[in-house]
């Protein structure tokens, strides 16, 4: 089977379920082996993400992942959506961190895919069969993966009181996910609803995008769309969630009770399998699924590749200054590279005959590599650093095209997170070329005057 995007792009738009924001959603195609990747559009240098089960970092009542400062929230609908329907590659450009919730199911994303008309790629669809079974309890929730040749999902659905338990097998494809599936809403306890709002989530909810279940009875704006709709949306989600392994699965899911935190745990347990099968170099993990452990969650490396650096920080050629952080040593402290070509705009006149890198360049680059560090203690999005002052300055060697720049930045004083205070050198080679105490503020992008 070949890979599948999407002919032309389409806009929703709608009001998010946590946040209560109103947002603006638009898929568009993308090439092939790109998966699907949210762009941020509301946040500087429009960052981009493609969620994997690594980056989780929230599973109560949503599955969030975060990379560096970027989130996103939410994203099990809209996920559940592309894999039900077959689309191996999209774009999804927000200005919010959450998709908008719409009516609490999937269909308004079904919808908005067909509108793009999908079509079929030059790539064959690589899947991963599952080699063998992948089991996670957590009390009396269980979700299970057994080899399986195609996608089959047996699902139980239970409150605690037994009231509501429903179950389903079903075969997965697009016919059958549009048909017996998409149109499943999502489901709330009435004595939840207090405690989330004081958490601060469901901001934007209601009976226009949610099921109430209040005792023996089923509260909802609208009729049930289905006699057993409450477990056809935990299917739902657990193909929303399964998609953060990476790769298309072939494997027979049996859940009962699971939510989010289950559904991602397997995700990390499968993950693990397909990489030590498609990797050799992949050692197996000691946080490998067993019955009653859950997987850590966390980067694979600790390198932050150019597309994160992009993530972070507002610089853009010809002011970029760093070309990768090859190694993270600790919360404060990181290694980056520059490398230094002839192309470097600067070489023009900096100087004609005799190229060489601007000190005021090195100090920018060391400032950028700081920033990187003080940006990486907080989960605030929308903020920049802002060199400030640079004290006990030293150039000692010259830097000039062929170079490779090796930056360290360590964090030696940090005022809350609005002020950073770090030690930086460049070298090239074994010899220091420059350093500098580097004074950096953080500020949200809306204070800039």
């Amino acid at each position: 089977m070949k890979q599948r995007t999407l002919q032309r792009e389409a806009t929703i738009r709608g009001k998010s379920l946590h946040s209560g924001q109103d947002v603006t959603l638009t898929i568009k195609p993308a090439p092939v082996d790109t998966g699907i990747v949210f762009r941020r559009i509301d946040l500087i240098g429009k960052p981009e993400l493609r969620p994997l089960v690594e980056m989780v970092s929230d599973l109560v009542r949503n599955t969030t992942v975060s990379s560096e400062h970027l989130k996103l929230q939410t994203i099990e609908h809209i996920l559940s959506a592309f894999s039900g329907m077959g689309i191996d590659n999209a774009y999804v450009e927000m200005d919010a961190s959450e998709p908008p919730i719409m009516d609490g199911s999937a269909r308004p994303f079904v919808n908005l895919i067909h509108q793009t008309t999908p079509v079929t790629q030059e790539k064959d669809r690589v899947y991963f069969e599952l080699k063998s079974p992948v089991t996670v309890t957590d009390g009396n929730r269980s979700i299970i993966a057994l080899p399986h040749d195609g996608l089959r999902i047996t699902c139980t659905s239970a409150d605690d009181r037994g009231i509501h338990t429903q179950h389903l097998t079903i075969d997965i494809d697009p016919e059958v996910y549009e048909a017996q599936i998409a149109a499943a809403r999502t489901f709330t306890i009435y004595e939840d609803i207090k405690e989330l709002l004081e958490k601060g989530l469901i901001q934007g909810g209601s009976l226009d995008s949610a099921i109430v279940i209040k005792g023996d009875k089923i509260v909802c704006k609208e009729p049930l769309r289905f006699k057993d709709e409450l477990v056809r949306h935990k299917i739902l989600d657990i193909l929303g969630d399964i998609t953060l392994i990476g790769v298309p699965l072939k494997a027979h899911i049996i859940a009962v009770r699971t939510g989010h935190a289950l559904n991602a745990r397997l995700s990390a347990a499968i993950r693990q399998q397909w990489l030590e099968t498609t990797d050799p170099k992949v050692k197996k993990s000691k946080h490998i699924e067993s019955e009653g452990t859950k997987p850590q969650v966390g980067p694979l490396t600790n390198a932050i590749d150019i597309r994160q650096i992009l993530n972070l920080i507002p610089h853009r050629y010809p002011f970029v200054m760093l070309d990768r952080v090859t190694e993270v040593i600790s919360e404060n402290e990181l290694i980056a590279i520059k490398n230094v070509t002839i192309n470097e705009p600067y070489f023009l006149g900096h100087f004609p005959g005799n190229p060489v890198m601007p000190g005021v360049l090195q100090l920018e680059a060391m400032a950028q590599a700081a920033g990187l560090l003080m940006l990486r203690l907080t989960t605030h999005e929308n903020k920049v650093c802002y060199f400030m002052s640079a004290d006990k300055v030293k150039f000692r060697k010259a830097i000039t095209p062929g170079d490779q720049v090796v930056i360290h930045a360590k964090l030696v004083k940090t005022r809350g997170t609005k002020i950073g205070i770090a030690e930086c050198s460049c070298k090239v080679g074994d010899e220091i070329a420059s350093s500098a105490e580097i004074m950096f503020g953080v500020i949200e992008v809306g204070e800039i005057q």
